[in-house]
């Protein structure tokens, strides 16, 4: 479409623009209408047509295709139809054979099949849809065949130039549609090797900046390649001919010097494309800019390029051919101005300027879009558009220009106001399809926007009645989408009442939907939403439930565990009661398979014995059908790191060497440490030994070595973990010989006899030798006697040096040496020759202040130089001769105490003397090896004592009302016994009530004591007396009884208490030996307990007991009474025990499953003690209840576990052994081996062969010799024997069988598993297969069968048989 030029309507857009600027001012425009996209919406609502596809504008055809189709669809209700102009005018597609349009659409198909040309059908096509509401207009699109003419035919004369002048050879392609694509090549099809010097332009030409003797070719040929139809024109060749003032020797030629050493004219640089010093270009905005600057001279000129008034746009501006196109893919407005090219070489530079002006097409500032209108709203359309120059802004409704439609009475609600048309209160009937065309020189736009009028009363489009669930305080939303036309008026209500929702909690928006800031429980109900317009009412109800979040309360922890076992990861989950939830787990993002190993319930997810490919984040899901919630863990799975790998031996030296490795896998915990191991061929061979430990972070360490030793190293590398495998050992390394570096140790001098001293010391060890033949340099010499050094050399590990004084001082040193030289001497050491037994005895022994335990000792000391050796001590001998209490038998095992002392008056102190004893003594004078003879005997005696603990107490149960009390005289009475004495208190919780005191006579040992109540607890206090006093006291406490009607059901029955288990409960004497009372059981059986009676004198027994009532309040009621009995042994009743028994480990490689029995409370805490076997390492942990999984444990090594009780330690289970597992390896199948099947088929074969050699001789067995020898004739018929039996023979069970072995004497044996002496006595026996040889028959008489010789000869049948 052409646009509107011309003064004139410059000044009608003037005074349009501001009659438009006043009527903004002061209207309001309705906003349009946005019609939903609900089908019974569109169904029913009727639309202008509206372009939805259709061909580019300038639109080129290949001429070879068979058809043609230019393209136009359109929507709109009622259908569009189609129709279009060809030219401008009326295209009738029915007169013309060739043309169809598709049905339901006004897309062209143009065929050829039938003859006709496509040039025939070129111009300028347009397409026009139109139903009751409007015309919409598709583009102008300008059909044209693609062109591909031929070269003109010509004849080229030869190109004579001078070399080094430039030259151009022209391409002048044949203009084509699209233009085609030019390049150069040679005759052999080989593109023209293009340069700085040499480069086609972007006309064509083919441009030397100057000729070389090189460029002589007869075969320049340019081509021009049209894509469209894929053809390539070639233009006739150039025959270019050089022209030289001197000869030319191809073989001077270089790249430094072209012209092989000829002298050629230099030139200064000349512009061949474009000429001048200036010119211009015009290029269209977004469009590609191309400047171009080919220059001549030589040398070959360089090309730069500069804009005046600022700098290139670097982000936007490339450099081609050698920098000589300059290129903008995508210009603007801004990249307007003079860009200027300079060519320069060394005689000079030349410049160009090229003025680019931007134009423009037009383009879209705000392109009109559709507009629904209801009856009297207002509205508008604008079109803006841009361009260089200002393009024209033309309006059309239904493709004719607005201006020239006649006046109707829809055109008064209309104004055209430049780009933009104004609404007025618009009424049905009015809609149509509005056109703006934007043109200037360089271009137009077309743009179909539609006004349409509707009137439609409201419509909900939501689900009817629908029921929303929403999660408690979240923001709550409530659809209810409407539409109608005129646009309704929305209102909420709840639970049908209330004027209608908007205002605090809530907030009505314009699209319908009701908004509930944070939903709560009272906001639970039905909401109804009401749309009206002045055409109806339409209504629709929301039910809203407010439920509570899903929500994960324990979320699942990262884990790091050991390989092999057990990770576990737990997550709990809270929900509505009324939302049914699925808990969901995914590794890494996946679903996770749980299978046969894996083990989820509803709060956790297990995986037993776990590896690798168990490594990962786990995600544990919960969903409800409205909402969720997720939480992550990692497991990471720890393990021994993998062996470095590698092992490289670098920088040697005599007594190092660089050892460097390659970690391998850390398995995800870091190596903490780097094991060195070495490995010596000499002393030790095949037996690693540590070396040196190095950091982690390491992989390259010095290595200090021994002389002499042929090493190779290992590496093993340390995590969390433990150690991996070792590595492959390095290749081997020896270090050279040298003398001695190490010392003997420990170098010492002692007598083995009182005449000589033996000189010993600690060879070196086998890598401290360092060198071959390996021997001690000694030297020794008599002390401060200023004598000369003895020496001799040894190889042993000793020297004895003979006829020397009794135990006198010797100066000694050694050194070690072997081939290579010596090694350092030692510092002096002093040592001693042999010691002799003393002389002297200690004399005048005697004991002052005798205490029960304690005597003062006292002697007269002997000369020191009488000890003939080293003093070591006056030791004294003791021992207890008798004990004063009559029948106590003592040991009289004799004891040693040591008194150090050189004073002239010695004396010292006995201690620990068991009291009321009578003791003996005698004292000795000792050095390192003898005693003296023993001086004079003492005897004393010690005082009298108080009395140990009892040895043992126990309470039993006689009866519901009564407590049988039994002790045991101490071990040790310590004097002469003159009672006991018994405290007791009830126990009433944690209050005790006043202390009875009772006293007894030495022989009474049992008492039975009355309770006043049969639920009463009681805690005792026992002691022995003698005239001394009191002694140590032995408490215990009666039990408590949970059911006292059943003794057999209380769970705190015992059956036998010692003095060994009074310390878990109180403190008592040092625990007694245990008594051998027999363990007894009480059964009584009482329906209703009896009144208990009031306090009763004992019966009538002797005075013995006398009852001692504290100053404490107390009832006399309640006071116990205590009958003297006979001691019972039943009906025990004692404290109950706690014990930890039944400890067992099942291990695996790195942990073990640990379990054990106890009869401790449920919150009781337990101790595990672990002991490393290998290098006693002791760990504990602390437990709670059985069982426990021990971590951490190394594989293949064994442990030592036991279990106790952290409040009470003296509780202990009995300690177990236990090994881990090896560390896991792939197995072999052994079935799959070729040695194990090769074994099993010749074992086999070997059974078959038995099996054949036993069935034979299995059925040799129907004949045996257990008759006569004299011949007897067959019986025609069985005969019985005097027993009734039948006796089965023939004349042939005298012989003896093929084959069979005679004895030495030759004579055949009988058969020796025949039963004829079964039950005599005889000699029968079993064959070797286990068959009866013969038959039950009478006796035979031996003599009868020997010498029965067989008659037959020995067939090889018989040999096999023999063998078998």
């Amino acid at each position: 479409m052409r646009p509107v030029g011309g003064r004139e309507m410059l000044g009608k857009v003037g005074h349009a623009a501001l009659t438009l600027l006043s009527l903004l001012l002061l209207w309001q425009e309705a906003a349009a209408i946005e019609v939903p996209l609900d089908p019974k919406i569109q169904q029913d609502l009727k639309q202008p047509p509206t372009i939805i596809k259709q061909s580019v504008k300038d639109y080129i055809v290949d001429p070879r295709d068979n058809t043609i189709i230019i393209e136009c669809e359109a929507k709109g209700n009622p259908v569009p139809k189609f129709s279009w102009r060809r030219n401008g005018r009326l295209f009738t597609i029915g007169k013309d054979p060739r043309v169809t349009m598709r049905k339901r659409s006004g897309t062209l198909e143009v065929g050829f099949r039938s003859g006709g040309r496509p040039e025939d059908y070129e111009g300028e096509y347009q397409c026009f849809a139109s139903n009751d509401l409007g015309v919409a207009l598709s583009n102008k699109i300008l059909l044209r065949v693609s062109k591909a003419p031929l070269w003109p035919k010509e004849v080229l004369a030869p190109v004579p130039v001078t070399e080094g002048s430039p030259l151009v050879l022209p391409c002048n392609p044949p203009p084509g549609l699209p233009p085609p694509l030019i390049f150069w090549m040679d005759s052999n099809m080989t593109p023209i090797l293009q340069d700085r010097r040499v480069s086609m332009g972007l006309n064509g030409d083919l441009y030397f900046a100057n000729v070389l003797v090189q460029d002589a070719h007869s075969d320049y040929s340019c081509n021009a390649r049209f894509n469209f139809t894929y053809t390539i024109q070639q233009k006739n060749p150039f025959n270019l001919k050089v022209q030289t003032t001197e000869p030319y020797n191809d073989t001077s030629y270089n790249a430094s010097d072209p012209f092989g050493g000829r002298k050629v004219a230099e030139t200064p640089p000349s512009f061949l494309s474009p000429e001048g010093s200036g010119s211009s270009k015009m290029v269209l905005r977004d469009e590609q800019l191309l400047l171009e600057c080919i220059a001549a001279g030589l040398p070959t000129p360089s090309i730069k390029w500069f804009k005046r008034g600022g700098d290139l746009p670097a982000q936007k501006v490339k450099f081609e051919n050698f920098n000589k196109t300059l290129k903008i893919l995508s210009v603007s407005e801004e990249d307007a101005g003079e860009y200027v090219c300079m060519a320069d070489n060394r005689l000079g530079s030349i410049r160009h300027s090229i003025d680019v002006q931007v134009k423009a097409a037009p383009y879209w500032l705000d392109k009109p879009t559709n507009l629904v209108l209801a009856p009297e709203e207002n509205g508008r359309l604008v079109c803006r558009a841009n361009g260089n120059p200002k393009p024209n802004i033309q309006w059309l409704m239904n493709g004719e220009p607005i201006n020239k439609i006649t006046e109707t009475p829809a055109s008064a609600n209309r104004e055209v106001l430049g780009d933009t048309i104004m609404f007025r209160g618009v009424q049905i009937g009015s809609s149509a399809v509005y056109q703006c065309n934007a043109s200037n020189q360089h271009g137009y736009l077309l743009a179909n926007a539609f006004v349409s009028v509707l009137d439609m009363a409201p419509r909900m489009l939501g689900p009817k009645n629908q029921l929303i669930k929403v999660i408690m305080n979240n923001r709550t939303f409530l659809n209810c989408p409407f539409f109608g036309s005129p646009l309704p008026e929305l209102r909420w209500f709840k639970n049908g009442q209330g004027s209608g929702l908007d205002g605090g909690q809530y907030r009505a928006h314009i699209n319908g939907t009701l908004e509930i800031k944070r939903a709560r429980k009272e906001d639970e109900g039905i909401y109804t939403c009401v749309a009206n317009n002045m055409l109806g009412k339409a209504e629709n109800q929301v039910q809203l439930e407010v439920k509570e979040p899903t929500r994960i309360i324990q979320a699942p922890t990262h884990q790091s565990v050991l390989r092999g076992s057990k990770a576990s990861f737990h997550c709990k989950v809270v929900s509505d009661p009324s939302l049914p939830t699925k808990v969901t787990w995914t590794k890494d993002g996946e679903r996770l398979d749980l299978g046969w190993r894996l083990k989820k319930d509803e709060e956790s997810l297990t995986i037993p014995s776990v590896t690798e490919n168990d490594e990962g984040i786990y995600t544990c899901t919960v969903k409800s059908e409205i909402d969720q919630d997720s939480a992550s863990a990692r497991l990471t799975v720890l393990d021994r790191p993998d062996p470095p790998i590698d092992l490289d031996l670098s920088d040697p030296s005599a007594r190092s060497v660089r050892l460097t490795w390659i970690p391998g896998n850390e398995r995800r915990s870091p190596v903490t440490e780097f094991l060195v191991q070495f490995e010596e061929n000499h002393w030790e061979p095949g037996r690693w030994q540590d070396l040196s430990s190095f950091p982690g972070d390491l992989n390259s360490v010095i290595l200090q070595l021994a002389p002499n030793v042929n090493y190779q190293f290992r590496v093993i590398a340390i995590n969390s973990v433990g150690r991996s495998q070792p590595s492959q050992p390095s290749p081997r390394y020896k270090t050279t010989a040298a003398p001695p570096d190490a010392i003997p140790r420990d170098l010492r001098g002692w007598g083995s006899d009182k005449d000589n001293m033996e000189i010993t010391w600690e060879p070196l060890r086998d890598l401290e030798k360092n060198g071959p033949n390996l021997q001690y340099n000694v030297w020794w010499r008599r002390k401060d006697s200023g004598d000369n050094w003895t020496n001799v050399t040894t190889s042993e590990s000793k020297h004895v040096v003979r006829y020397t004084e009794t135990y006198v001082p010797y100066e000694m040193k050694i050194q070690a040496r072997n081939e290579l030289g010596s090694g350092p001497e030692s510092n002096i050491v002093i040592g001693y020759s042999g010691e002799d037994k003393p002389a002297d005895s200690p004399t005048e022994l005697r004991v002052s202040k005798v205490s029960s335990t304690r005597a003062n000792i006292h002697w007269k000391p002997v000369d020191l130089s009488s000890v003939q050796g080293e003093f070591k001590e006056y030791r004294l001998y003791y021992w207890r001769e008798a004990s004063l209490v009559p029948g106590v038998v003592v040991s009289k095992e004799k004891m040693t105490t040591g008194f150090y002392t050189t004073v002239p008056e010695p004396s010292g102190i006995l201690k620990d003397l068991v009291p009321y004893s009578k003791y003996k003594m005698f004292m000795v004078v000792a050095n390192s090896r003898y005693e003296s003879l023993p001086s004079n005997n003492v005897e004393f005696t010690t005082a009298e004592d108080v009395p140990d603990a009892p040895r043992f107490f126990r309470i039993n149960r006689r009866s519901l009302d009564t407590l049988y009390l039994e002790w045991g005289k101490p071990l040790e009475p310590n004097g002469i016994l003159v009672g006991y004495q018994l405290a007791y208190q009830r126990v009433n919780g944690s209050r005790l009530g006043p202390q009875q005191i009772e006293t007894f006579r030495p022989n009474e040992t049992d008492f039975v004591l009355r309770l006043p109540d049969r639920n009463a607890r009681y805690k005792f206090n026992l002691s022995a007396l003698t005239k001394v006093g009191k002694g140590e006291v032995y408490a215990e406490e009666s039990p408590h009884f949970t059911n006292e009607e059943n003794f057999t059901d209380a769970t705190d029955v015992v059956e036998l208490t010692d003095a060994t288990l009074s310390p878990v409960f109180s403190p008592t004497p040092t625990p007694l030996p245990p008594t051998t009372i027999p363990p007894t059981t009480i059964s009584i059986t009482t329906p209703t307990p009896p009144p208990t009676p009031p306090p009763t004198p004992p019966p009538t027994t002797p005075p013995t007991t006398t009852t001692t009532t504290t100053t404490e309040a107390t009832t006399p009621s309640t006071v116990p009474v205590l009958v003297t009995t006979k001691r019972v042994d039943q009906n025990v009743l004692v404290t109950p025990r706690r014990e930890i028994w039944n400890l067992t480990v099942v291990p695996d490689s790195y942990y073990a499953n640990v379990n054990w029995s106890h009869n401790f409370p449920a919150d009781s805490k337990f101790v595990l003690e672990v002991t490393l076997d290998s290098n006693k390492t002791v760990t504990v942990e602390e437990v709670k209840q059985p069982p426990v999984n021990l971590k951490a444990l190394i594989a293949g090594e064994k442990y030592h576990l036991r279990v106790y009780s952290q409040e009470l330690n003296s509780v202990s289970s009995k300690s177990v052994t236990f090994k881990t597992k090896a560390a896991h390896i792939d197995q072999v199948d052994i079935a799959t081996q070729g040695w194990f099947i090769g074994l099993m088929c010749a074992i086999a074969l070997i059974i078959l062969i038995l099996l054949i050699v036993c069935f034979i001789k299995r059925s040799r067995g129907g004949k045996y010799p257990i008759r006569d020898k004299k011949d007897l004739p067959l019986d025609p018929v069985d005969q019985k024997d005097q027993d009734g039996s039948f006796d089965y023979h023939s004349d042939e069970d005298n012989k003896p069988l093929q084959g069979s072995q005679t004895s030495l004497d030759g004579n055949v044996k009988e058969s020796d598993d025949s039963l004829v002496d079964y039950g005599e006595g005889g000699d029968g026996q079993f064959n070797e297969d286990g068959s009866f040889i013969g038959q039950y028959t009478v006796k035979k008489d031996k003599d009868e069968t020997e010498g029965n010789e067989s008659s037959e000869a020995t067939s090889p049948v018989n040999a096999i048989y023999s063998l078998a």
